[in-house]
């Protein structure tokens, strides 16, 4: 699919169907978002969940209770815009779909959260190799030891996901992030991942390895998938997700989320 599309025009090819892989690297300039649909009973705890966890799950926009649209994000059908989605029943992951038409319920409310594929712009833009985008690849993403605020029936430790560079390169991303608190900020980790729970960065517990130089340091960011990890821990009946690395793109520009 190329990334020259508008951000519209990528969400018609995903509405349709022609589409249903990860974003990353896609609709360059614009917001892309996490998604997490549960009932309106679970909404007020979940909201005070993201409140208590800034880093991995930044707030951008949430619907109200049976709104398939988010209008301040731009023409957008919650139930067919996401490439693939995953179905939670009693928090276990019981199907991937790339339309949950069928599943809608008028008690249902959407989150949409900020995503670290919105600051890979600024990276690249700066001239910073990131480099599951050079690859091609999802984004590499692991579950820490970190905890998370507890809200409710909501808890989980942190996810985070992961970008190689050099020490110097590594100090130009930290000053770049810090830019965009909207879409997880500044990394939580650099260095050894054993420090922060991770056993292995070839395997990814979300997403795809990448390659990783000798002279590179890993960089961690705090990750929008660990809202999934609440969800399971939490048992709802039901609550649906984007599936990891496969964003909502909104018309918002990254540039309306950057802070001096």
């Amino acid at each position: 699919m190329p990334s020259t599309l508008t951000p519209d025009e990528l969400r018609q090819a995903i509405r349709s169907g022609a589409y249903t892989e990860n974003t990353s690297g896609m609709a360059v300039g614009f917001v892309q978002c996490n998604v997490v649909i549960l009932p309106a009973g679970n909404a007020s705890d979940f909201l005070r969940f993201c409140q208590a966890n800034p880093k991995p799950c930044p707030i951008i926009a949430v619907g109200d209770a049976g709104a398939t649209a988010l209008p301040g994000l731009g023409n957008i059908d919650i139930r067919t815009d996401v490439p693939r989605y995953c179905v939670f029943r009693q928090g276990k992951m019981t199907e991937e779909v790339t339309d949950i038409t069928a599943l809608w319920r008028n008690d249902l409310v959407s989150f949409a959260l900020g995503c670290s594929f919105s600051f890979e712009e600024a990276l690249v833009a700066s001239g910073l190799e990131v480099r599951n985008v050079s690859q091609g690849l999802n984004v590499p993403m692991y579950q820490t030891n970190i905890d998370c605020t507890n809200a409710g029936p909501f808890s989980s430790k942190m996810v985070v996901s992961m970008r190689p560079f050099t020490a110097s390169d590594a100090i130009r991303a930290i000053q770049i992030c810090t830019r965009f608190p909207a879409v997880h900020g500044a990394p939580i980790h650099l260095g050894n991942p054993s420090l922060i729970g991770i056993g292995d960065l070839e395997r990814p517990d979300f997403g795809d390895a990448v390659q990783i130089h000798d002279t590179e340091i890993p960089l961690f960011w705090a990750c929008g998938v660990t809202p999934q990890v609440a969800l399971a821990s939490a048992r709802l009946p039901f609550a649906i997700t984007h599936s990891p690395g496969c964003m909502l793109i909104t018309d918002v520009r990254n540039s309306q989320l950057a802070v001096l």
